[in-house]
């Protein structure tokens, strides 16, 4: 690749900025990069972390965080994904809680913020392209009840399961004082609006492993829920 020198004609910068464009499109399928990929795609250009900053001038690219990037508007192919973003922004972490709960239809609010777990410090990312909060749990729990999605571009992020969701979200919040089943029933069909036909298609036996990994007698009465619901009880109460 040709290298360019910074007092060039407009008409040559023009052309090696198309140039790069160009090049980091190839390099980059979706729309979510790290300064590593960034790097790779500048390195036969001089002074690359100038180039860096014209493009970032330009709007060409979006900087969501140090190290962490987007395509700017008019020069997307697609969306973005938040999720893949928010597995890029801090880890090791994976999607989980309230936006995983209504990723999965099993509560009616949207949720703006994207919500994760990590088994390092819970943090706070407030970006360009919305809030990342990022909540501890013991890596005992962290362990257990991930996925891996794959969606257009060959693009993966980590999320919790349906039941492993609900579990850190009971765990998260832990002001509830729930002692009893009716209590756990009453939590999630009236606090957090769980669907109740939803609710009945959990797996009462992965709640029970994952309260183990918790050591939590609250994700164990979340268990002995599910199982009433999947049994048909409750439903209709």
């Amino acid at each position: 690749m040709l290298k360019y020198a910074i007092n060039c004609p407009k008409g040559i910068i023009r052309t090696a900025v198309k140039e790069m464009i160009e090049e980091l499109r190839k390099k980059v399928a979706g729309e979510e990069f790290d300064y590593q990929v960034l790097m790779d795609v500048l390195r036969g250009y001089e002074h690359p972390r100038d180039k860096i900053t014209a493009l970032l001038r330009q709007g060409i690219i979006i900087r969501v965080k140090k190290g962490i990037y987007i395509f700017g508007e008019k020069y997307s192919r697609g969306p973005f994904s938040r999720e893949v973003l928010a597995n890029m922004i801090y880890g090791p972490s994976y999607v989980s809680l309230d936006y995983a709960l209504h990723y999965y239809g099993l509560i009616p609010e949207r949720v703006e913020a994207v919500t994760s777990v990590t088994c390092g410090r819970g943090r706070r990312f407030s970006t360009p392209v919305g809030l990342f909060i990022y909540r501890m749990i013991h890596l005992r729990a962290y362990q257990v009840g991930i996925d891996q999605v794959e969606i257009e571009g060959d693009r993966p992020f980590l999320i919790a399961t349906p039941e492993k969701a609900l579990a850190d979200k009971i765990h998260d919040d832990r002001g509830t004082g729930i002692r009893t089943q009716e209590e756990m029933k009453d939590y999630l069909l009236k606090n957090l609006r769980v669907d109740p036909e939803s609710l009945a298609k959990l797996d009462a036996e992965v709640f029970a492993l994952i309260a183990d990994r918790y050591r939590s007698k609250k994700i164990r009465l979340l268990s002995d829920v599910a199982r009433r619901f999947r049994k048909g009880e409750g439903l209709h109460e």
